[in-house]
């Protein structure tokens, strides 16, 4: 890489495993948007108590859990990017960053469409499956904001600079995205 920076995304994860004592897997089902049962059951924890002395312990429980995995994971993005001389990859580390100065918050997006289309050529999918693979990680990705950062809708604004790939070619938001890193 033409800054000589460090590559972070699934070390995220696992620096936040070591810290909490548990499996890289276990933080990887903490931090992806659970199912729509686990939802529900979630959901049920933020409802008061049945009158007749049912409580809601073991989807409290569950929530407290993710909440504590959300925090650590936030904790590490803002140790990792403190070390300078990082990309971090995904789990919208933009959001926990905001405000800090001397880095670049940087979102790399195309329409649905292309990215489907994208799909197909580049990874020989199957149309149907292209538009349903890039359906979910949407929906993934807004749900994560949401849960995590209560990001209802995700703004151009709430990156340092956002580089369209439908007609950039993917070398051209390189190079501008390496200047942007440069100018900081």
């Amino acid at each position: 890489m033409e800054l000589g920076f460090r590559y972070a995304d699934e070390a995220i994860i696992v620096r936040a495993a070591e810290t909490a004592g548990v499996s890289p897997q276990t933080v990887k089902e903490m931090e992806h948007t659970p199912g729509l049962v686990m939802r529900i059951i979630e959901d049920m924890a933020h409802t008061p108590p049945d009158p007749e002395g049912w409580t809601a312990g073991y989807p409290l429980m569950i929530g407290q859990a993710r909440a504590g995995y959300q925090e650590l994971i936030e904790r590490v993005i803002r140790e990792t990017a403190a070390k300078g001389g990082m990309v971090i990859v995904a789990h919208a580390a933009g959001v926990p960053l905001t405000g800090l100065k001397g880095l670049l918050r940087s979102s790399v997006t195309a329409p649905r469409e292309v990215r489907i289309a994208r799909l197909v050529r580049d990874a020989g999918m199957a149309e149907p499956e292209a538009r349903k693979a890039i359906e979910e990680s949407d929906r993934q990705r807004r749900e994560y904001m949401r849960r995590f950062y209560d990001v209802r809708e995700e703004l151009p604004t709430q990156y340092d600079l956002v580089l369209n790939t439908d007609v950039l070619t993917v070398p051209a938001a390189a190079q501008l995205l390496i200047a942007a890193a440069k100018s900081i």
